[in-house]
């Protein structure tokens, strides 16, 4: 009993002497909007400790491919310091589940489990995070792949029917009005980038770098390449490029499915099990009497 007490108060007292003492030193990291983090009040003892003990020295290839992530998730601007706001999300759950936990071993009727517990918790939660992190970006750069030789036709559609192809663009990101889709997102900023001065090119470049896809990488470099001549050469080639796409679209489809109907596999035995017991209790109990 004493023992988990101790380090609940240990806990409890290192947070509150670094928020003290530490806590205005990254008061600005917390004013930046990050979606998806609910403790950022809780942040600042974690993130003096991933400065104190140089995280990003430390485990440069970790922290690299969790900044690689989240630019994508969360836009390229601070995406340093939004790397440093997750792994602080990650610690400050590890440090609340480990307090629970010794307030659990408090209880007579738990003990030192609540504390074991704790322990196994706090490890494995920045790992289900970071798990969950690269789940997201997975299945965003699959919608994106999904949606893109949509795009394409529309776009080709628009452009051999006379249009430009800033229009083209434009008109297929309008006709999708408030949709909340990764691909059209960036494509609305892409638009603003244009029509707030900035050139076609250096707008369709930072649009493919935002959302980090081979294939959107490939639509922007076949447009940069032939929008300039126009007529058939370009509806041509974006064509081609269509083509190659549908067919990645159903790869990724085929891919889906498999996923799914593997997930239904475990669900699927738990139940042929259960009507196997369910059928063969009573009459193994009838074969006894």
């Amino acid at each position: 009993m004493l023992f988990p007490l101790m380090i609940g108060g240990v806990l409890s007292a290192g947070w509150i002497v670094l928020d003290r003492t530490r806590g205005k030193t990254y008061k600005h990291l917390r004013k930046l909007h990050m979606e998806g983090l609910r403790l950022k009040k809780m942040h600042a003892p974690f993130l003096f400790m991933l400065d104190k003990f140089e995280i990003g020295r430390r485990l440069p290839v970790l922290m690299f491919r969790m900044q690689h992530a989240i630019q994508k998730m969360h836009g390229i601007q601070h995406s340093g310091e939004k790397t440093l706001l997750y792994c602080a999300e990650m610690l400050t759950y590890s440090w609340l589940v480990l307090l629970v936990g010794c307030l659990l071993s408090l209880v007579r009727e738990v003990g030192t489990g609540g504390l074991a517990g704790g322990v196994v918790l706090a490890i494995a939660l920045p790992f289900a995070m970071y798990k969950d992190l690269y789940t997201k970006v997975k299945r965003r750069d699959q919608d994106i792949l999904i949606e893109l030789p949509e795009l394409l036709n529309r776009i080709v559609l628009l452009v051999g029917a006379g249009e430009t192809v800033q229009r083209a663009i434009n008109h297929s990101v309008n006709s999708q009005g408030e949709r909340n889709h990764p691909l059209y997102n960036e494509l609305r900023r892409a638009a603003g980038d244009w029509n707030n001065g900035y050139s076609f090119q250096q707008s369709l470049e930072q649009f493919s770098r935002r959302c980090g896809v081979q294939e959107v990488t490939i639509f922007t470099t076949t447009v940069l390449l032939n929008f300039r001549r126009g007529g058939g050469d370009f509806v041509l080639a974006l064509r081609d490029l269509s083509h190659v796409l549908w067919e990645k679209r159903k790869a990724v489809s085929r891919a889906k499915g498999e996923q799914a109907s593997s997930k239904l596999v475990f669900p699927m035995v738990l139940i042929f099990f259960t009507i196997v017991i369910m059928i063969g209790a009573p009459a193994f109990m009838m074969m006894n009497m």
